[in-house]
């Protein structure tokens, strides 16, 4: 692999934009120390007058401005090239930073939320420089029962670095101690089998090969499963305790709370998406066909299609996005080529560069994009992705002052997804024969059964062994295998076979150490898919809603700003439409299989 000194400069990002020279990040820095101090000394005073809470409130947000500044480009000058020792130290100063401010400023929500919101709502009527802060405040006080005193913040500020050892110690075992042994490849050559390489081998087109890596990645989960038991476990009380000193009702109402959704949301749409789990059984029916075999779960990833990946180099690749996009109307596009000429982008992959595909950026500073691009569909389709949740950064930035921009992560992965699904059916369009056509339309299907079905079924893990402990139930490591196996094999239905294996799957999702969060990913392509059905179908009020919500960043509750797109997450209409487009492809798929079987 390159190392990051031979990677050509136009194919990596530009962060001057962010912080121009080691001298400026040491002026960011006194900055930050001086903005701190000003607001540590309002203490006992900050909502003493409405002009010294307008004070308290501007210097805060320009001081997290900055923090955000900071912060992101010391991680992103790290996560670039992790073994270069400038980059760590960057990384080390910010987390310090960040956690320095956090205590000393640790008495601030306490006392704001003392006041009591009659007196803020006085403030706001006498002073109209508060009214740009007025939702930030209501959303601050719908917190004022649930927050404490400032010496008792104090106190959970700090322990909660001792809270997430549940969560350290699994990342330790999952990344760091996990050995998954060895197996053999095509030409029955020992490789050792990694987390990152896994998932390369389930798509294998070897049978023996796929098995083999199924059965070895879960043999290490086997032997730590009491391991993992212990910590999840953990995790779980962690959550209670923190939700039962805050005054909330369970860890389930406390995660909801921030974006203003009910709890009983959370179970009323798990039992909406068991509706259609037929169409997921029906899939797995022609997945079947196909393949001419029963799937079993280690079956589950690999592709229906025998055809080579297309070599789509990134040039290729950013003129099929452009005019995959092009629905979205000409100022989006031309906003959006600055992400290929601006230094928005980081494309290849080079040694101690951090794997995957993210987007990240700070205020008023252009979004970062960084991928390890591989001249092949799904890099086109990662890279259309990330620009979809950059375009999503960029336009609330240019619409929204600081304390609005940033999007809740309930709204984080619409206007990707929107993306996504527009690249599938551009793939589609594009395709001639229909071993191409196979290839897209499993891609589409895939991306609702992982995202929609496969996190719902997370979703429900959580929410079962929560009542569970709530119910003050034992909660061991084999009831917490055979409640997922369970669901596993409700989810798959019978035309897979759910391999005994398959129940210690619970154990290596890192996302239960974020709890109520998985759920997220399945509202969110539910709403993408709402909105991608509008603009395939040219509605062009519907486009016009939808970049309106682009531009809405944070400045309503999720499901508010969700209807500024024309999407009710509530209403089972919207996920019936949506499942209206998984089927519409699935029947494509059925009239592929058929000609087939009529040319026979």
């Amino acid at each position: 692999m390159a190392k990051r000194k031979d990677i050509a400069e136009k194919d990596k990002w530009d962060l001057s934009s962010l912080i121009k020279s080691p001298d400026e990040y040491i002026s960011l820095g006194a900055e930050i120390d001086l903005l701190t101090s000003k607001i540590v000394g309002m203490k006992g005073h900050i909502t003493g007058s409405s002009a010294e809470l307008y004070t308290y409130l501007k210097s805060s947000a320009l001081l997290d401005e900055k923090l955000e500044r900071i912060y992101v480009y010391s991680y992103l000058y790290f996560y670039q090239d992790m073994q270069d020792e400038t980059g760590l130290k960057y990384k080390n100063k910010a987390d310090e930073l960040i956690n320095d401010v956090g205590i000393k400023l640790s008495f601030t929500s306490s006392e704001l939320l003392q006041a009591g919101y009659e007196k803020i709502k006085k403030y706001l009527e006498e002073n109209p420089d508060l009214e740009k802060y007025r939702f930030y405040l209501e959303k601050t006080f719908r917190y004022e029962k649930h927050v404490l005193s400032a010496e008792e913040e104090k106190i959970i500020a700090a322990s909660l670095k001792a809270f997430g050892t549940p969560s350290d110690a699994y990342q330790a075992l999952d990344n760091v101690d996990i050995n998954l042994g060895y197996i053999k490849d095509e030409n029955n050559k020992k490789i050792s089998l990694t987390s990152s390489n896994y998932i390369k081998y389930m798509n294998s087109k070897n049978r023996r090969i796929r098995k083999e890596a199924f059965k070895k990645m879960y043999e290490f989960y086997k032997n730590h499963i009491n391991t993992i038991a212990t910590l999840y476990l953990g995790q779980i009380k962690e959550g209670f305790f923190l939700s039962e000193t805050r005054g909330f009702n369970s860890p389930l109402e406390q995660s909801l709370f921030g974006d203003k959704i009910k709890p009983d949301f959370y179970a009323d749409f798990i039992s909406e998406i068991h509706g259609y789990l037929p169409l997921l059984y029906k899939y797995f029916r022609l997945r079947n066909k196909i393949l001419g075999y029963k799937n079993h779960m280690y079956d589950i990833y690999v592709d229906l299609s025998t055809l080579p990946d297309e070599d789509i180099p990134y040039d290729t690749g950013k003129t099929y996005i452009i005019e995959a996009l092009k629905p979205l109307k000409e100022k989006y596009i031309e906003d959006l080529k600055q992400a290929f000429t601006d230094g928005w982008i980081d494309i290849y992959p080079n040694d101690y560069k951090r794997s995957g595909a993210y987007q990240w950026g700070s205020y008023k500073v252009h979004p970062y994009v960084s991928i390890n691009y591989e001249n092949n569909a799904d890099s086109v389709s990662t890279l259309a992705h990330e620009l979809g949740h950059a375009m999503h950064s960029y336009y609330s930035d240019q619409n929204q002052d600081f304390i609005y921009a940033g999007y809740p992560i309930f709204l984080a992965e619409i206007a990707s997804t929107v993306n996504e699904v527009l690249m599938d059916d551009y793939f589609y369009r594009k395709a001639q024969t229909k071993e191409e056509k196979i290839v897209y339309l499993q891609s589409f299907l895939d991306k609702v059964r992982t995202t929609i079905f496969r996190q719902t079924m997370f979703a429900e893990f959580e929410m079962i062994i929560h009542d569970k402990y709530a119910r003050k139930e034992a909660i061991t490591s084999q009831e917490l295998c055979e409640t997922y196996y369970e669901l596993n094999t409700l989810y798959f239905g019978k035309n897979v076979v759910s391999d005994e294996e398959i129940k210690y799957e619970w154990a290596r999702i890192p996302h239960l150490y974020t709890p109520f969060y998985v759920y997220k990913y399945a509202t969110g392509l539910i709403s993408a898919l709402s909105i991608a059905s509008d603009i395939l179908n040219g509605n062009d009020d519907k486009i016009d809603s939808y970049l309106e919500f682009l531009k809405s960043g944070g400045n309503g509750y999720p499901l508010e700003i969700l209807k500024k797109a024309s999407v009710d997450i509530e209403d089972p209409r919207t996920i019936r439409k949506a499942f209206k487009l998984f089927e519409e492809k699935l029947n494509l798929l059925e009239e592929l299989i058929a000609k087939d079987d009529e040319n026979e």
